[in-house]
């Protein structure tokens, strides 16, 4: 076996031109592309939606809803 390790993937990233194009389903507002947590947020609904393996789930039953904290962020 090695000393080194193998780095863990990263995560893919979301084609820009997609995220131009994307609004919140449930409000059709824009959304934040939080590439730390790999979500697209709507403020206006206060839900993230997930991104797995590069793919937004556009489901608000997917969706996790956004704490006061996070709808007054930024």
């Amino acid at each position: 076996m090695s000393d080194t390790q193998t780095p863990a993937p990263t995560a893919r990233e979301v084609d820009p031109a997609l995220l131009e194009i994307l609004v919140c389903p449930v409000t059709r507002g824009p959304l934040h592309y939080d590439r730390d947590r790999q979500e697209l947020v709507s403020k206006s609904a206060r839900l993230a939606y997930p991104i797995r393996d590069g793919v937004p789930i556009m489901l608000e039953s997917e969706a996790r809803e956004l704490s006061d904290a996070e709808a007054r962020a930024k």
